[in-house]
């Protein structure tokens, strides 16, 4: 087995993760959905997105991990009524971490998409895939190649019409989203 790399903050990386046997993942629009609303309460506590894609056995992602100070902590809890520390005393605060978050979110699902489809045991491949990107010319390569990953797997439609990808989201919002802005600067427009 390669050696897995650890996640640091402040860099920028390509996540990709299949199910266990190349298993199905998202069977039906409902999977999908449920998947991106997963992503929105894990992920962007801990890494802006560049370039995403679901497909129905696998997936990819082009993030940049936040910088610690960049990481705001998790609420505090707050006690049980009636607990000794309901006096007011503060509770220690903690940030979430980048590599949790992810886990998180794989769990959250598989556990989801389990009972749904009274399956049990794994439903992704373990660990998750991380490679670092470090150039520019990497970071491009990446992001045609997520956004054309229909193409690759002889889908019968234009990547540009396939609907679970970050593709058209980028090309209407880059001007509100800094992300998606700075995928739109490496290629020059």
């Amino acid at each position: 087995m390669a050696d897995i790399i650890s996640i640091e903050y402040g860099s920028t990386y390509h996540i990709y993760h299949r199910g266990v046997n190349s298993c199905t993942l998202f069977q039906d629009e409902g999977n999908f959905r449920y998947f991106l609303k997963l992503y929105s309460k894990y992920i962007p506590q801990v890494a802006d997105t560049y370039a995403w894609i679901l497909m129905g056995n696998h997936f990819h992602f082009l993030l940049r991990i936040k910088k610690e100070c960049e990481i705001l902590p998790f609420p505090p809890l707050q006690p049980p009524l009636g607990s000794a520390n309901s006096k007011g005393v503060p509770l220690p605060t903690r940030k979430p971490v980048p590599s949790h978050q992810l886990s998180h979110l794989f769990n959250s699902y598989a556990q989801a998409f389990n009972k749904r489809k009274n399956r049990t045991g794994h439903l992704f491949e373990c660990p998750f895939h991380r490679k670092k990107v470090e150039s520019r010319e990497y970071f491009m390569n990446l992001a045609l190649y997520i956004h054309t990953n229909p193409r690759h797997h002889k889908f019968n439609i234009p990547f540009s019409e396939y609907l679970w990808s970050s593709y058209t989201d980028i090309l209407k919002t880059y001007h509100e989203n800094p992300s998606y802005h700075e995928v739109i600067q490496a290629f020059g427009s």
